[in-house]
């Protein structure tokens, strides 16, 4: 009992101790809360005077933008240094005590310089004003032009740059891209080993985004050994220049060497552009020092070898070779000899070039090796030619890595099977390979090849054989899309040989995936499916746009209200039709609609079918949308300012 009671007593005397502090911390809080009162009404009476959204909040130091005071803060300063970020970035989050210390080091310079942040998540217009692609993203304003920082994210490296723009006598370095009109473009062009030529349009948002990395990448090749120059033509004010090489789109690229000019098919980011070029400005032919070189290219190569053959770089046979690849660089790989040793071996003269198959793609019903002797007078244009007609084997391989580049030509006669050309499965490959052999070399007409059935599993599946059951199935991948497939039988030349006549003839059906025709199409907006594609689409008697979507595609379902209303729009256009196709459940039968992201919209003309064209660039609304229908159509029969 006495312990009970002691216990007691001391639980009473902790009370006594504990009940004043937390009555303290209430005061504490309730004083704070008070303040904070104060502030508020503090606050209040500030909204009051301020209700235009303009005023500037400071967050530790560092000023808070938005789209509606932007302007107005940045007005008649000198320097503003801005970041872009958004609330969910990692590397914004990361990098907020370091900013906040970059503010207050320029606040106390002197002069102070603003430190301002942008969440560009909320400020769509601002991001889309200073072509924001990725966070943080920062800007140094210079009397209200933009300077790109692209250094070290550190206090120190950006302080010293802030500081070095800031100095009154600052002023921003000449662009390393070099402007050409008219005037200049011969004079830069002809006299230049290589130059990359952009044709722009100020308008065109593509050439806009493009066109930070591209000065990046001429900033970089300027300094290379020898020098890349990089140049750009508006094409909207240069017109005679742009039509001379036909420029229909923007941006577009051309390499010129010589004066002589030749497409751009690279990447369109700085570091692609660097390495596109740098590798465009060598040779387009390597040099074969030895015999085993060739050799190994042949045993164990799955492209045509090509070695052209010269006494000395000063050939002019060379110089008309080294012209011909350089318009096909990235599709084939070139070689060049002056060694006695090769020569022999390909049995060639000075001024020839050879094309050799590899060994597994040899045949009995094909020569072993082309030549063609290149004279003074031949055109470098006769030796592509040359290239481009002996570049496949009767049958060849095709894969996912070389069918954009060999595969294009259609009718296309597919063979698909398990092909493995390693050592213990090429007996097998080369057996189904030559049954094949001896069906092509009686249809030279017909490109043919082999394919592996799991590289191809889904195009086996468009072709309804992905189940066939069959150890060899076949298909004929025909000219605008169509498709044919073998009914599924024991693979034999006789079958093969059947099938192909029947296609030679007309006698076979196209393979079409399709969703059901639907029993009502009388909306504003015509759904297209597989079986009604050429219907609707093809109608020559009408202008057809059609939207080829996706139905789990954001953009796709952002764009449906409007597109909704385009339809409403031209409801009584009776020859303007608006379409949409789910491209995800219907096969697209004509190769010239290609889809190769969703929303995807084409105009059809009704005069044009085969060469639609394709919405770039254009914001996706309906007066963006109209404009384009108005400026195709051919069967518009009201005018245009009444819509």
């Amino acid at each position: 009992m006495k312990k009970i009671t002691l216990l007691l007593i001391v639980l009473l005397g902790l009370t006594h101790f504990i009940l004043p502090s937390r009555c303290e911390e209430e005061d504490a809080k309730d004083d704070s809360a008070d303040d904070l009162g104060e502030e508020d009404d503090d606050d209040d009476d500030d909204d009051d005077d301020d209700a235009d959204d303009t005023e500037v909040k400071e967050e530790n130091g560092v000023l808070v933008l938005t789209d509606e005071n932007f302007d107005t803060f940045i007005e008649g300063k000198d320097t503003v240094l801005v970041e872009f970020y958004a609330p969910w970035c990692g590397h914004c989050k990361q990098f907020a005590p370091e900013y906040e210390k970059i503010a207050r080091t320029l606040k106390e310079n002197d002069p102070p310089i603003p430190v301002a942040k942008v969440d560009a998540t909320k400020a769509s217009a601002l991001s889309s004003k200073y072509e924001v692609s990725g966070y943080p993203t920062f800007k140094i304003l210079k009397k209200g032009e933009p300077v790109d920082y692209d250094g070290d994210r550190s206090e120190h490296a950006i302080v010293e740059r802030v500081k070095e723009v800031a100095q009154p006598d600052w002023k921003p370095p000449p662009e390393a891209t070099l402007v050409l009109t008219k005037d200049n473009f011969d004079d830069v062009v002809d006299n230049a080993d290589i130059i990359l030529v952009e044709f722009y349009a100020p308008w065109c948002g593509h050439c806009k985004r493009l066109a930070p990395e591209y000065e990046k990448a001429a900033k970089e090749l300027i300094n290379r050994t020898p020098p890349i120059p990089l140049a750009k033509v508006d094409a909207t004010a240069e017109s005679d220049l742009a039509t001379r090489f036909g420029v229909s789109g923007y941006p577009t690229l051309k390499i010129f060497r010589k004066g002589k000019a030749f497409d751009y098919n690279g990447p369109r980011e700085k570091f692609g552009i660097v390495d596109y070029m740098s590798d465009q400005a060598g040779p387009p032919s390597k040099q074969v020092q030895t015999l085993k070189q060739v050799q190994e290219l042949i045993r164990d190569g799955d492209d045509a070898v090509i070695v052209g053959v010269f006494s000395s770089e000063e050939d002019a046979a060379y110089e008309i070779y080294q012209e011909a690849c350089n318009s096909l660089r990235d599709d084939y790989k070139f070689m060049h000899t002056f060694n006695n040793e090769v020569k022999q071996f390909l049995k060639a003269s000075p001024g020839q070039v050879v094309m050799l198959q590899p060994e597994k793609f040899r045949s009995k019903y094909e020569p072993a090796s082309h030549s063609l002797t290149i004279k003074d007078s031949t055109p470098a244009s006769e030796v592509q030619e040359f290239f481009k007609k002996h570049i496949l084997p009767l049958v060849g391989h095709r894969k996912q890595s070389n069918d954009a580049k060999r595969y294009t030509t259609r009718p296309l006669v597919v063979v698909y099977y398990g092909v493995d050309f390693s050592f213990d499965y090429r007996v097998a490959t080369q057996y189904w390979r030559s049954k094949v052999l001896e069906v092509a070399k009686d249809f030279p007409e017909y490109t043919f090849a082999i394919a592996d059935e799991e590289d191809y599993a889904d195009e086996l599946k468009s072709l309804g054989l992905s189940e066939s059951g069959e150890e060899v199935n076949v298909g004929i991948l025909g000219e605008g899309g169509k498709k044919y497939a073998m009914d599924p039988e024991e693979f034999d030349t006789d079958v093969l040989q059947s099938f192909v006549m029947a296609f030679k003839k007309g006698k076979l059906k196209p393979i079409v995936k399709s969703q059901p025709i639907p029993k009502s199409n009388k909306g504003p907006v015509k759904v297209v499916v597989g079986k009604t594609f050429d219907d609707i689409v093809m109608d020559t008697k009408k202008d057809v746009l059609i939207e080829f979507y996706a139905p789990w595609c954001g953009h796709c379902k952002k764009l449906e209200p409007d597109y909704t209303a385009l339809g409403k729009k031209y409801k009584n256009e009776k020859n303007i039709v608006i379409a949409k196709m789910d491209a995800t459940a219907n096969d697209v039968p004509h190769d010239s609609y290609k889809v190769e992201g969703f929303p995807t919209i084409y105009f059809a003309p009704s005069n044009k079918k085969q060469n639609p064209v394709k919405f770039e660039g254009g914001k996706r609304d309906v007066e963006e949308l109209s404009t384009f229908v108005e400026k195709h159509a051919t069967k518009l029969t009201h005018k245009k300012d009444e819509l």
